[in-house]
């Protein structure tokens, strides 16, 4: 049971909220904080000292005093203007994630929504009621404004909720689950709207998914030095432990884990070959450096989850403080990083590739007996070759990028959200190169046979051949590839 504003919320809680394995509770403790804090917002919002978000405009505005009888729709206003998103809809899935979320940080007792706004988002969490959001139209800095008008404007009966594949306009929904519409009450509008769970979304996302992919490129290039009947000696323990990155030390013993036994790599134990090249030989240094900076965006994730991201935060009866918790940058910088990060797991997998195509130290050029009338394995790689190429030029990082917003008021922005859907799309492209270095390990190993390979190695490719041959005579691979894609998407290789 996860208790919301007293827990601490980590990326695999947030998934297992989202996927329903985990039952969550609003306490005792958390309905104190958020009514305590409520409590503070309609004082201020009853005084006569102008205080921003709460009975001031928004943005260039923020001078312009609200009267008591306009603070309700000044709150429905910022959502219905803010909702100008573009581009496609957001996965349902990044939906119910951003509302987790963004309970979490209210229910901290620092925002003044009041409990029973709280509560309907609860409920559209726990009835899979999942708003449709567009992709497109945050700058990541007053936090994710667009997505989140889009995410809570249903609370108002406007805009649309998601029925299966369909979209229902929100009153519709409403009307089926009995459900009056909400009326936003002083500073409820900013407090819904303002804070990072567009980015912060993508990024836990982004973290399940390049989390598999770290373990499953071990595993891909490890098939691949089998296929290559590479050496396993740059993997020794002693040579990691006098340049102790956390990262390179992690892949350096999973390959000693991935290799061991193997009585093909045994097998060529004395031969005279020096060293191999560096996509083998330097695994534990590039894929580790791709953890280290997993290990780094996890760690401010999970920062993230348990923060206060919106504007004004309410710290006494008297004090609202206008501060930046809403600026994306501390993300979108180690995002950015991320996505280069994965990005290099495909740009050494494509060269994996390209080498067990040369035809060396045994292995047929192109990884067919019956080169010159067959091309065997020679096109696959010019499809990872593009989708490298593709996420190098996904890799210009956002958060370098600002473009002054709100009339120069919000004159620094982080651009997070766009750091955040191109990190999910880099590891789209790397889940599609690794099953093809995995298509391409299986087919090195059948000329390697009768040797046996390594447990583990053995386990992956009887998964491999379930579903795709060993390529004999030339055929349409497009089905084997997108069938290998499909097992890297659902998770079906085993990688520890």
């Amino acid at each position: 049971m996860f208790k919301y504003g007293i827990d601490q919320l980590t990326v695999s809680k947030v998934l297992k909220i989202a996927s329903g394995e985990l039952e969550t509770s609003l306490t005792a403790l958390a309905i104190k904080k958020v009514n305590a804090c409520r409590s503070k917002v309609e004082k201020m919002a009853n005084g006569d000292k102008a205080v921003y978000g709460i009975n001031t405009g928004f943005g260039p505005l923020c001078d312009t005093q609200i009267s008591k009888e306009d603070t309700s729709k000044l709150q429905k206003n910022l959502l219905i203007t803010h909702a100008v998103g573009v581009g496609n809809s957001i996965d349902k899935k990044l939906s119910k994630i951003m509302m987790i979320c963004k309970v979490h940080a209210l229910c901290q007792g620092f925002s003044g929504v009041r409990l029973s706004v709280i509560e309907r988002i609860l409920y559209f969490i726990e009835n899979d009621l999942l708003p449709v959001v567009p992709e497109q139209g945050s700058v990541g800095a007053s936090g994710d404004l667009a997505p989140l008008s889009h995410l809570f404007l249903p609370l108002l009966g406007e805009g649309e909720f998601w029925e299966g594949d369909d979209i229902i306009p929100a009153k519709e929904v409403l009307k089926a689950h009995n459900l009056d519409i909400i009326i936003l009450e002083a500073k409820e509008g900013l407090g819904l709207i303002n804070g990072t769970q567009f980015i912060l979304a993508h990024t836990v996302i982004g973290l399940q998914k390049m989390e598999y992919l770290l373990n499953l490129a071990d595993v891909a290039g490890a098939m691949s030095l089998e296929g290559f009947q590479g050496s396993a000696s740059p993997f020794m323990e002693e040579l990691h432990q006098i340049r102790p990155y956390k990262g390179t030390i992690l892949v350096a013993e999973r390959m000693r884990m991935l290799l061991k036994g193997s009585p093909n790599l045994a097998s060529h134990k004395d031969c005279d070959r020096v060293q191999d090249p560096y996509s083998l030989r330097c695994i534990p240094q590039v894929h580790g450096a791709s953890r280290n900076a997993f290990f780094h965006l996890n760690e401010l994730a999970e920062v993230e989850l348990n923060s206060v991201t919106d504007n004004p935060i309410i710290l006494s009866d008297t004090v609202a403080i206008s501060g930046g918790n809403f600026h994306g940058q501390p993300l979108a910088m180690a995002i950015d990083y991320c996505a280069l990060a994965s990005s290099e797991l495909g740009n050494i997998a494509d060269r994996r590739c390209y080498l067990l195509l040369e035809g060396l130290y045994g292995l047929p050029r192109l990884l067919t007996a019956a080169g010159g009338l067959n091309s065997g394995f020679m096109i696959p790689q010019y499809t990872t070759a593009a989708l490298v190429t593709e996420n190098k030029s996904l890799c210009f990082p956002p958060s370098a990028d600002s473009v002054p917003t709100s009339l120069g008021q919000e004159d620094h922005v982080s651009m997070g959200s766009i750091s955040g859907r191109k990190f999910n799309q880099i590891l789209g492209n790397i889940e599609k190169i690794l099953a093809i270095e995995l298509m391409y390990g299986a087919q090195a190993l059948e000329f390697r046979k009768p040797n046996k390979f390594s447990e583990i190695i053995e386990a992956n490719f009887a998964i491999i051949r379930s579903k795709v041959d060993k390529l004999e005579d030339d055929r349409i691979l497009k089905d084997d590839i997108n069938a290998l894609i499909t097992m890297v998407k659902e998770e079906k290789f085993i990688v520890k």
